[in-house]
């Protein structure tokens, strides 16, 4: 079945065949309150290694992992047009600011859109953390990031550990006993 092509202000992309979309909006909508903003908690498939990752910030400034060796660093899959990312994003601004001294870094990866869109999300919110470009989605599918958001954490020593998929309340538990088990 073919997919339907939707363009966006500064790139077309494709999304789901139309039928499997609706079904999962329905699924999702249907689901208890609780139970829709349920985060999954996975550990990295052991002797895995973590991929490299090499990014543009908005400045057309190359990012990369490797050069944040000695922080735990927590990567944040995310696009504008999804609906848990925006309502996570406080929780992972507050989480960011509260462990920066601990050694924290939370970077926000979007996923397949624009510069100019990703400014104008970010002039709406308050968002200040720092921010890369998967434009053409290849490092999402790096690390396995099928569901959007997924925050895949990465260890002092560069070793991907954990990926929580799904929107998490990262002020409550479970996600700051994870958090703090990284620290």
């Amino acid at each position: 079945m073919p997919g339907t092509t939707i363009r966006a202000v500064d790139k077309p992309y494709t999304t789901l065949p139309r039928r499997r979309a609706l079904g999962a909006l329905i699924a999702w909508a249907a689901a208890p309150g609780p139970a829709r903003a349920q985060a999954q908690r996975r550990p990295w498939p052991r002797g895995t290694p973590t991929p490299a990752l090499e990014l543009p910030d908005l400045d057309g400034r190359h990012w990369r992992l490797a050069d944040q060796r000695g922080q735990v660093v927590a990567l944040n899959f995310w696009a504008s047009w999804c609906q848990p990312c925006r309502e996570e994003m406080p929780a992972l601004q507050l989480m960011a600011q509260r462990h920066e001294r601990d050694g924290l870094l939370v970077v926000a990866v979007n996923y397949r859109e624009g510069a100019g869109t990703i400014r104008r999300f970010m002039e709406t919110t308050a968002m200040d953390l720092p921010v890369l470009r998967d434009a053409d989605g290849l490092v999402a599918k790096a690390f396995g990031v099928r569901a959007f958001p997924s925050t895949v954490f990465i260890r002092r020593d560069g070793q991907a550990v954990l990926t929580i998929v799904g929107a998490a309340d990262w002020t409550g538990e479970p996600a700051r006993g994870w958090v703090q088990a990284l620290l």
